[in-house]
């Protein structure tokens, strides 16, 4: 699971979620004039709300994060779990919002109070809260922009050296290059500062680089990108998160060849909006 891969919109489910959860252990209702010594129940005393109302907004947030994590999209019944966790969300949420007309299932003069019947207790109303907000999360993360951020940044990387550069210095760097015995009676050289290079030899031409000579960089992609094989067929081998680094060793045209944290390489064809390392 790659944790860097969630965006923002699945931190709005994950913290709808946790208040979901801590709703559940809340009063389901309230009654006016009941005895001090009365215990209202709460969300896991109901069965119709403990399935319909937390179980299935709990299932739909893991659903939803859980598909957002897994590096290939995996799919039940033909449907994928992203789509099936917002399904169970909108359906927790629909729930919610009919226990709150009705908290104690059409029984009147619970606990002995009024005969008005009962109201929605705290708990009630917040999963009705938590699970409206889960849904919102889940159906515009797609859709907004802003969602679709990453939820932890990726670290900047250290900019990749050159294949087949030499280190600064030379060999046993840090120090200065060893210096060439004078002949006998030659005034001594002064020594160079330490970590500074010697001059180069008169009428040596500095190198040049090459026209158009690839160097490899560090690149993160803003919203989710298919790695395709690099024989140039449509098979999809990885799937590109926002919010990790991605080395790019090659590129063909306007698309990039791209390895993964695993080793995997292939073709980046859309190589739009990418942040360069």
């Amino acid at each position: 699971m790659n944790i860097r891969s969630l965006t923002r919109g699945d931190g709005v489910v994950i913290g709808a979620a946790v208040l979901l959860f801590i709703a559940s252990f809340l009063d389901n209702y309230s009654v006016d004039g009941a005895p001090d010594d009365y215990d209202l129940p709460n969300l896991w005393a109901s069965g119709p709300v403990l399935m319909s109302v937390v179980l299935a907004g709990i299932f739909g947030a893991v659903l939803i994060v859980l598909a957002r994590s897994l590096p290939q999209p995996r799919k039940v019944a033909g449907l994928e779990l992203g789509t099936l966790g917002a399904a169970f969300a909108v359906f927790a949420a629909w729930s919610a919002l009919g226990n709150i007309f009705d908290p104690s299932g059409g029984a009147n003069n619970v606990g002995g109070g009024s005969s008005d019947g009962p109201s929605a207790g705290t708990g009630l109303i917040l999963a009705l809260i938590a699970t409206l907000v889960m849904a919102a999360a889940a159906i515009a993360t797609p859709l907004v922009p802003a969602l679709q951020a990453a939820l932890v940044p990726a670290p900047k990387p250290v900019a990749p050296q050159p294949y087949g550069a030499q280190p600064p210095g030379g060999y046993g760097y840090p120090g200065a290059q060893p210096q060439q015995p004078q002949p006998y009676g030659a005034q001594p050289q002064p020594g160079q500062p330490y970590g500074q290079q010697p001059p180069a030899p008169q009428g040596a031409p500095a190198p040049q680089p090459t026209a158009g000579e690839f160097s490899p960089f560090w690149f993160a992609v803003p919203v989710q990108r298919p790695l395709f094989a690099e024989d140039g067929s449509q098979n999809q081998i990885a799937e590109l998160a926002p919010g990790t680094w991605y080395l790019a060793v090659e590129q063909r045209g306007a698309a990039l060849v791209a390895q993964t944290q695993d080793g995997r390489r292939g073709v980046l064809q859309d190589t739009s909006g990418i942040q360069r390392g």
